[in-house]
C-alpha cells in the first residue's frame, strides 16, 4: 500500500489538472498560433507560466486504484500487476483466466 499522502497529492493534481484544462488548452493554442503577433504569443506564454505547476496534466502519476502503487500500472484496468494477479486469482477480473498446465 502506498503512502496516503502520496495518493492524496496525486488526487489534488488530478483535480487541478481538470480545473485548468480548458484555460491551459486555450493559452497553448494562442502561444502556438502563428497568425498572432509575437507579443501576443509571448503574453500567452507568460500567462501559461503563471498557472500552478500541478495543474499540468503530465504531472499526474498513474496509480493503482486499489493499492496506490505507482509502478507496473495497467492503464486499461487501472490497477497494478500485483493487484491484477490477486484479483485475477480470485476470479474478480472479467475475461481473465488463471493459467494452469
Amino acid at each position: 500500500m502506498a503512502k496516503k499522502s502520496a495518493i492524496e497529492k496525486n488526487n489534488k493534481r488530478k483535480a487541478l489538472a481538470a480545473r485548468y484544462a480548458a484555460k491551459r488548452a486555450q493559452l497553448k493554442a494562442a502561444a502556438m498560433d502563428e497568425n498572432l503577433s509575437l507579443e501576443e504569443r509571448f503574453k500567452a506564454r507568460l500567462k501559461l507560466a503563471e498557472l500552478p505547476r500541478n495543474s499540468a496534466q503530465n504531472r499526474v502519476r498513474n496509480r493503482c486504484e486499489i493499492t496506490g502503487r505507482p509502478r507496473a500500472f495497467y492503464r486499461k484496468l487501472k490497477m497494478s500487476r500485483i493487484a491484477l494477479r490477486e484479483y485475477g486469482s480470485r476470479g474478480q477480473v472479467p475475461g481473465l483466466v488463471k493459467s494452469s498446465w
